[in-house]
């Protein structure tokens, strides 16, 4: 007997729901992506070329009206829609999709958590930078090579972006959730918790270095972990020189890694995970392992980058729904990340670190 579709309903046609979403979504068997939410003329256009099976319904209203014609809805549009769109679709009985930064603050994004418990539907974040083939590789560097205890951990997301794009994302407005403390910071923050376990303190700088009156686009975070480790975290839309995506430091050896996974940019191209050879990198883009050996001596090795699997994402969804099985993401880690996010903004204001009691950590 073939699988039961869930009819999904995307909230928003811009870059992730375009670029992220929709691709994702239309390459997994038992998701049917039947309406795409959008008014803008352009984005009208794309989504009727692109899924031309879709419903365009011009109004959150209006989807919301619809509701009992879905089963899954996935909210990609702007931050500030994402608590009250995901809200609004638990109340109605869906199952829910939030794309990073599931909300604005830890206390919205425990609304969230609790909606989905009394309305007894699963709420899944989009953190499929998981699935990197950077982080995977990098994952596992760590558990295949001697490289001992990790104390220190750097990761970037740093780009040069010198003009303006306009719109919410450069807003200082608090309730339009700009910036890239919360835009990249959502994902640095959950990588590092993954690695190296609860956040018990943080410390923040967050700035407008390119034009005044902007959100911040260069910040830094300090986290300190249970563990004894640190992260350094950088994530910047004015970087010309940008640093190693990921640099792990051991008590025996280290791990880096230069450049970033290309599945963004395979699915701008108009690729999909169903085209096959789908996350695997050039021969060129390797990992970096530095061990000490039984001689002290430091040896250089090299290792081949992990295919990425973005499209791991939604047939993990599917099947939360449809069997019951372990969500991809757990809600709860989303709750954590965003208390680390809160802690970075009031370090940021204040100059000073910001102690969690209790720590910020991931289920499992």
């Amino acid at each position: 007997m073939p699988r039961p579709s869930i009819r999904v309903l995307l909230f928003g046609y811009g870059l992730a729901g375009r670029v992220f979403h929709a691709p994702l979504i239309t390459s997994v068997d038992e998701l049917s992506l039947d309406a795409i939410v959008t008014s803008d003329a352009e984005r009208v256009a794309q989504a009727r070329a692109a899924v031309p099976e879709a419903t365009i319904i011009a109004t959150s209203d209006e989807a919301l009206e619809r509701a009992a014609d879905f089963d899954l809805a996935i909210i990609a549009g702007a931050n500030v829609t994402h608590l009250p769109l995901s809200l609004a679709c638990l109340e109605r009985g869906l199952h829910v999709v939030i794309d990073k930064p599931v909300a604005p603050d830890a206390e919205s994004a425990r609304r969230i958590a609790d909606a989905a418990t009394a309305a007894g539907r699963q709420v899944f974040p989009f953190q499929n930078r998981r699935w990197d083939s950077d982080y995977l590789t990098l994952r596992a560097a760590l558990a295949s090579e001697p490289i001992g205890d990790v104390h220190r951990f750097e990761s970037r997301i740093e780009r040069m972006r010198p003009a303006l794009k306009g719109g919410w994302r450069e807003s200082t407005a608090p309730d339009a959730m700009g910036g890239v403390l919360l835009d990249f910071g959502a994902h640095l923050v959950d990588q590092s918790i993954e690695l190296l376990g609860p956040v018990q303190a943080v410390h923040a700088e967050a700035r407008a270095t390119r034009f005044a009156g902007t959100s911040d686009d260069d910040a830094q975070f300090t986290l300190r972990h249970v563990s004894g480790a640190v992260s350094y975290l950088v994530a910047s839309q004015a970087a010309a020189f940008g640093g190693p995506r990921f640099t792990a430091l051991g008590t025996s050896g280290g791990v880096r890694i230069h450049g970033s996974d290309t599945q963004e940019d395979a699915l701008k191209s108009g690729r999909r995970p169903v085209d096959g050879e789908w996350g695997v990198e050039s021969a060129d883009f390797f990992a970096e392992v530095r061990v000490m050996d039984t001689a002290g001596v430091l040896v250089d090795t090299r290792l081949p980058m992990c295919a990425g699997h973005w499209d791991a994402y939604y047939p993990a969804v599917a099947s939360a729904i449809l069997d019951q099985t372990p969500a991809p993401v757990p809600f709860a880690d989303a709750v954590a990340n965003t208390r680390v996010l809160d802690a970075a903004a009031q370090s940021s204001q204040t100059g000073e670190q910001v102690v969690l009691d209790p720590p910020a950590e991931h289920v499992g």
